[in-house]
């Protein structure tokens, strides 16, 4: 009875579920017809509203701009900045600042000061700046430059220094970039509208302009020699094949004629103003006749540096250099004074001078070096011609010839290498030498502590007699 009145409840309870569901799912479709006929009546409404019409003229486009459309053009490219790898040296840069080796220039700034005009280089270097500071402390303390300023050697700072119309400021800072590079700025103004135009014997290197006079004087201070009129001339007139270092060299040397040549081979001797066939080999007999002209017209006032002329009575000391050879006199007397090696002075078993063969390298500094020191040339090895001048082939170099290389880097920014031939590191001894890197070794004479050079001679020679 009971499972029979549970039962019937049950299918009851089942029934009244079923109509609930369906009547509800007859009621929806009723409800979303009745919404669609509303939302459609709204959209009448507004359609045939005076409002309408305002509403669609705010939403539409804006007449003038669909007449007159604005173009939006590209933003302009960004100046053009100078890098590290576009930086140049002025063009008038004067040689006569030395350069820091290792350092880049990385930029080149205009006239930071009206009057006189200054140029700033900015530099960068992988070194520290204690290295860049000791560098030019050293060169500015050696090449006739006058320190005004300098730092103190435990902080970095500036460094002034001045030589003749030439003022150079060296700043140096304390703090270096990230990465290890360290920047560093030089600063250069001219008190004239053109540097002077004494040559300088180096590209990296100046020398000291000789200012002694020809006589002996006990004065501390001298005055440098400027350029005159007449040899500022003979610059502008000399041949546009010598190269721009050694034209001054060769310009004074010619005003004090002695870069005399023959036109032909037994010709006499002319006098140039100029030197003709600068980039000629010369031969060893020009520059022998050269070598003690050139002496004994700067020590014109010291007889006792002079180099005697040989008579004819002398015994040659080579075989093929005859008493009738023209230039006996100049030979002969080169080697009786010890200045040539000859059977004379024991030095070679080569009894031949060989007058016509080109002149090298390493014979030029040989013949040379002797009138500048004046003594016994030091006893030389190639380790330290390499040591000293870092000549990749100095084991090419001459035994005799090393201890006049080795004598002649003593002499500073006064060496006749430096002077000739600037900056190398091969020495090419065999190499011939042209008639203009032959003048510019004889245009001075002496070690760094006393010497005379052509420009003195030529300015002794101007100031009248008393």
């Amino acid at each position: 009875m009971l499972n029979t009145i549970f039962t019937q409840r049950q299918r009851k309870s089942i029934g009244q579920a079923k109509t609930s569901k369906t009547n509800k799912t007859n009621i929806l479709p009723g409800v979303k017809t009745a919404l669609a006929l509303c939302l459609l009546a709204a959209v009448t409404a507004c359609a045939n509203s005076p409002n309408s019409k305002a509403l669609e003229e705010s939403l539409a486009a804006d007449p003038k701009l669909q007449q007159n459309p604005v173009v939006l053009s590209p933003p302009p490219p960004p100046p053009a900045v100078e890098t590290s790898t576009t930086a140049k040296l002025p063009p008038d840069f004067p040689t006569e600042i030395p350069l820091y080796p290792n350092a880049q220039l990385i930029e080149v700034g205009g006239q930071t000061d009206p009057s006189p005009k200054t140029v700033r280089l900015r530099w960068e270097s992988t070194d520290p700046i204690n290295s860049v500071q000791n560098f030019y402390t050293k060169e500015f303390g050696r090449s006739n430059w006058q320190i005004v300023s300098s730092p103190s050697a435990d902080e970095p700072g500036t460094l002034v220094a001045t030589r003749d119309n030439l003022r150079v400021t060296v700043s140096l800072s304390p703090t270096q970039k990230v990465g290890g590079s360290t920047e560093f700025a030089i600063d250069y103004s001219k008190e004239d509208s053109e540097i002077a135009s004494s040559p300088q014997p180096s590209n990296s290197e100046s020398s000291p302009s000789p200012t002694a006079s020809p006589t002996p004087s006990n004065s501390e201070e001298t005055t440098p020699a400027t350029p005159t009129a007449p040899k500022s001339a003979k610059v502008s007139e000399l041949d546009s094949q010598i190269p721009q270092q050694l034209r001054q060299y060769v310009a004074d040397l010619a005003q004090l004629e002695v870069l005399k040549v023959r036109s032909t081979e037994n010709a006499n001797l002319e006098t140039n103003s100029t030197l003709p066939k600068p980039n000629k080999i010369i031969t060893r007999r020009e520059y022998a006749r050269w070598l003690v002209a050139a002496n004994n017209q700067i020590y014109a006032s010291r007889q006792a540096k002079q180099i005697r002329l040989a008579v004819d009575s002398s015994e040659p000391a080579f075989s093929d250099v005859s008493k009738t050879d023209p230039d006996f006199s100049v030979i002969q007397g080169l080697a009786e004074a010890g200045v040539i090696p000859s059977s004379l002075s024991a030095d070679t078993k080569d009894v031949k001078f060989r007058p016509d063969a080109p002149l090298t390298r390493e014979t030029m500094i040989l013949w040379k070096v002797p009138l500048d020191t004046r003594q016994i040339l030091p006893t030389a090895n190639i380790d330290g011609v390499k040591e000293k001048w870092g000549f990749q082939d100095a084991s090419k170099i001459d035994s005799q010839a090393s201890r006049a290389i080795l004598a002649d880097f003593n002499n500073g920014d006064l060496a006749n290498i430096r002077r000739v031939f600037g900056f190398t590191t091969l020495f090419q001894p065999k190499k011939s030498v042209t008639r203009a890197e032959a003048a510019a070794s004889l245009w001075y004479f002496g070690v760094q502590d006393g010497g005379l050079s052509a420009k003195d001679a030529l300015q002794a020679k101007s100031q009248p007699t008393q």
